[in-house]
């Protein structure tokens, strides 16, 4: 680790220190956590969308088994490929493991590059409640009798604030929308003004953001890819496959399967498929290193460091 620029966040660790390892895929997260896990007694949480299934772990690039028995690692590869996820769910999950690491004095390392759940963690969140299954239920059922622009127009009767928030073609979250409205008889909007709140409001937060210069990431994503299939990336997702899957959920979306699906279902040539991931990987990783850039900023809640290389 860069002496100068990391270990300063390291200095007078408390007992309710959290270190936060984020930055764009590719970037050297994992092995800078491994590390900090070894010399501060830490305990690694995934913050990652896509780690969080247990089926593709070559294509989510998930820490491998060696890497685990070098150090704790939780929220990785606890999802089955047919469950959703969330922010919400995910900042439940998290909180839980990193109270434990305190109880247990240990350092919590949350690493990832999923930057709404590390944001969400830091400065926290909407208050929104989670909406009953009942209301989940009718609102399904709205939408199958009435369709897309039938939904949408029950959402501009009943909530015109909140229907000028969403797109009317954006179906989860019109449905969304007018489930909280008829859950809570309040407008997504209303929810939105509310205060943020803090899963963890006495966590003294440090963050560790790696963003490489662009060309040098472009470069580690493609060779990464390559080796991702030589090491099984094909295999996983004609599991995937083989479980029909449907397309919309998470797991379907996460760089490399759909179009490997592609690839396995005759839409393109091995070579077109291996070409389109790596140029969506590499999209994605400047998308998430615009991102961090722009937020981080914004995270007056924590101690934040820069590095542009390990």
């Amino acid at each position: 680790m860069p002496k100068n620029e990391v270990e300063t966040i390291f200095d007078n660790l408390n007992e309710k220190s959290v270190i936060v390892v984020a930055g764009p895929t590719a970037s050297g997260k994992s092995g800078l956590a491994i590390k900090a896990a070894l010399k501060y007694n830490g305990v690694i949480i995934n913050a990652d969308a896509s780690q969080i299934y247990d089926c593709i772990p070559v294509i989510s690039a998930a820490p491998t088994e060696e890497d685990k028995a070098k150090a704790e690692h939780k929220l990785y590869g606890i999802l089955k490929a047919d469950e959703k996820n969330s922010v919400s769910e995910w900042l439940k999950l998290a909180t839980k493991e990193i109270k434990k690491a305190w109880q247990d004095k240990k350092l919590p390392i949350v690493v990832g590059g999923t930057g709404f759940y590390i944001e969400a963690l830091i400065k926290g969140c909407s208050p929104i409640p989670e909406t009953s299954q009942e209301v989940k239920e009718k609102v399904a059922a709205i939408l199958a009798q009435n369709g897309k622009t039938g939904i949408f127009a029950k959402l501009q009767e009943v909530d015109k604030q909140g229907a000028k928030m969403v797109n009317p073609n954006d179906m989860t979250r019109v449905r969304r929308a007018l489930e909280i409205f008829m859950d809570t008889n309040k407008s997504i909007a209303e929810w939105f003004r509310m205060p943020l709140v803090k899963p963890l409001p006495e966590a003294d937060f440090r963050v560790v953001a790696i963003l490489p210069r662009l060309q040098d990431l472009a470069d580690k994503c493609s060779q990464r890819f390559d080796m991702m299939m030589q090491n099984g990336a094909e295999d996983e997702v004609k599991r995937l496959l083989e479980l029909k899957i449907n397309d919309k959920m998470p797991i379907m979306k996460a760089i490399g399967v759909p179009e490997l699906r592609d690839y396995l279902i005759g839409k393109l040539t091995r070579e077109e498929a291996v070409q389109a991931a790596k140029l969506h990987t590499r999209q994605y990783a400047k998308r998430q290193l615009t991102w961090f850039r722009n937020r981080l900023k914004n995270l007056n809640e924590a101690q934040v460091s820069i590095i542009t290389e390990i």
